[in-house]
């Protein structure tokens, strides 16, 4: 084989890689269908008819129906009712209409208008997070039913409960100080009912609906693992048993809804969902088994239905950002939720460090990236050396290799086009030659190249979903790291750092190599354009250390010999 080769395709290949990995994000894997174990309180009462299933909901589900239970006496308030409770973190507000919560604001994070940011989402018909469903998702009774309210003495548990002598149900919600909340809902004359949560999180504006870095998935974590659903590939209801399970939640680049069972559960079930804009809001159908043309165009997300084993169940939930910290310091194993990528091992001292900068060194997340990205190179430099000095070195060795294959050029086929394999043999013996004769190893700037590939991408997973960087400031028109450049200023100046740094690196391979090579900058900014800015500034930053570091080796270190000549004896 023609091992000059390997290191224009090293090359090409991490730009390759790279632009894959966030132009087209891979795909989470969907795991196949629990059959979740059949309880007694599970199944229908002898005699019961069942309910054919809603379209697209979960199969074997029926509609809620009221059934005989022990008379209550009525409870019912006498008018609507809100009832706002304030933690360190959230504005939460609840309705006595229904018992559930309308709104869960953020307050050290803020959309698009600088209100503090609302994880309930706008919806049109949709119930509200925590309201009580029939087996397919439909409202029940209870929906617009008027609980009576009573608060505790801190002003941190509320109590919900309503009869109308055939159903009686009582909610309660008790916010903790660790940004956690407990949820205990009981109901009896009603029978196949469950708690929903969703649809999604937070309102999305048009453009982080359409944009291919905000990602929407449903996540749970059974065994121990984290298991993802992509709502843009499942189509049909996903049915997850309580055995095992620590955790089902929604969740989006920044932010996350979680639940917890405790006690009297039985599964989740993640219904998926289609997306329609309107004026009050996003509307939602379930995800039909045929979708038309204007169907496939549409967004999607996730339900999460939550049934008990009985007539009771309590559930513990985490609304909030994913804050490495904090989700660390909460328990039930919600830590797992932060996902960095496959590197994830050097993904979380890399988001340690950002933090640490930009505590103790410079309070700005844009100096934070170039300090962290500095130390990175630093780091790094021994394997950049190696990589450098091996390319110059072939370089230098290019004229004797290119003068090799135009000898041979005209017996590497035969006269009917086929390879001559002998002769190409012979060629590679007399290169390899070259190479121990001078003392290069032909591999040598490739290998150093792809150890640096981990470092690269777990930096890359850090700065994509890095809550931090979310309405973070750099400099003057940069006002959110998240967020592309509206001017374009930062990548066009990325695409020149690109462009000059492959102008200063040692040029190998025959002139259609160098070629491909040299129009990889034209590709990156092009691709750059939609990036966030935090990753375009990472870029140009790392572009920048390897233009002064080239231009130290062009000058003192490792100057360029005439072609033709023989190798310095420093080089060698």
């Amino acid at each position: 084989m023609d091992t000059r080769r390997l290191i224009i395709a090293a090359a090409l290949s991490f730009g390759f890689l790279v632009l894959w990995h966030f132009y087209f994000p891979a795909e989470a894997p969907v795991p196949a269908k629990p059959v979740p174990a059949a309880t007694e309180a599970a199944r229908p009462a002898t005699g019961a008819q069942e309910q054919p299933p809603a379209p697209g909901k979960a199969s074997g589900e029926k509609t809620a129906e009221v059934v005989p239970a022990p008379v209550h006496e009525a409870v019912q308030a006498t008018a609507a009712e809100s009832v706002v409770v304030e933690t360190k973190d959230a504005r939460v507000e609840l309705s006595n209409r229904g018992a559930d919560i309308r709104s869960y604001s953020l307050k050290k994070q803020h959309d698009a208008t600088g209100k503090p940011l609302e994880l309930v989402r706008s919806r049109k018909g949709d119930p509200y997070p925590f309201a009580v469903v029939d087996g397919t998702g439909q409202p029940t009774v209870l929906e617009n039913a008027l609980f009576h309210v009573a608060r505790s003495p801190d002003g941190k548990r509320v109590d919900f409960e309503y009869s109308d002598g055939k159903i009686w149900a009582r909610k309660s919600f008790g916010f903790r100080p660790d940004g956690l909340f407990d949820v205990d809902v009981e109901v009896t004359g009603l029978k196949g009912w469950a708690v929903a949560v969703g649809p999604g999180i937070r309102n999305l504006t048009a453009e982080e609906l359409g944009s291919r870095f905000e990602r929407r998935e449903g996540l749970y974590l059974a065994g121990g693992d984290v298991e993802v659903l992509d709502p843009q590939k499942v189509k049909e209801a996903k049915e997850v048993p309580a055995t095992g399970l620590g955790w089902v939640a929604l969740d989006d680049t920044y932010f996350l809804t979680a639940v917890v069972p405790f006690e009297g559960f039985q599964k989740a079930v993640f219904q998926p969902v289609l997306l329609t804009p309107g004026p009050e809001g996003l509307a939602t159908t379930p995800v039909p088994a045929e979708l038309t043309g204007d169907q496939k165009k549409l967004k999607r997300d996730f339900f999460i239905y939550l049934y008990p084993s009985g007539d009771h169940m309590k559930l513990g939930s985490f609304w909030g950002s994913k804050e490495r910290e904090q989700l660390a310091s909460l328990p039930h194993g919600l830590g797992k939720a932060l996902r960095l990528g496959t590197f994830w091992w050097l993904a979380q001292p890399l988001l340690s460090a950002l933090h640490w900068i930009y505590d103790h060194v410079v309070p700005n997340y844009g100096w934070a990236i170039i300090l962290l990205t500095t130390l990175i190179k630093i780091i790094l430099l021994p394997l950049t050396h190696s990589s450098t000095k091996s390319m110059r070195k072939m370089q230098q060795l290019n004229p004797k290799l290119q003068a090799l294959r135009e000898r041979y050029r005209t017996k590497l086929r035969d006269k009917n086009g086929r390879p001559n394999l002998e002769m190409q043999r012979k060629m590679n013996e007399e290169m390899m030659a070259i190479y121990k004769a001078e003392g290069v190893q032909p591999t040598g700037g490739c290998l150093p190249m792809i150890l640096q590939m981990p470092v690269f991408f777990a930096f890359y997973s850090v700065l994509y979903s890095a809550v931090e960087l979310r309405n973070a400031p750099w400099i003057f028109w940069i006002h959110d790291l998240s967020a592309k450049d509206s001017f374009y200023i930062l990548p066009l100046v990325m695409g020149a750092t690109q462009f000059l740094q492959v102008r200063m690196t040692p040029s190998v391979g025959d002139p259609m190599q160098r070629r491909l090579f040299q129009l990889m900058p034209v590709v990156m900014t092009f691709l750059f354009l939609g990036f966030p800015s935090g990753l375009v500034l990472y870029w140009l930053t790392n572009n920048v250390l390897t233009i002064a570091q080239q231009a130290v080796y062009n000058r003192w270190i490792l100057p360029t010999t005439p072609a033709g000549s023989t190798l310095p004896a420093k080089a060698k």
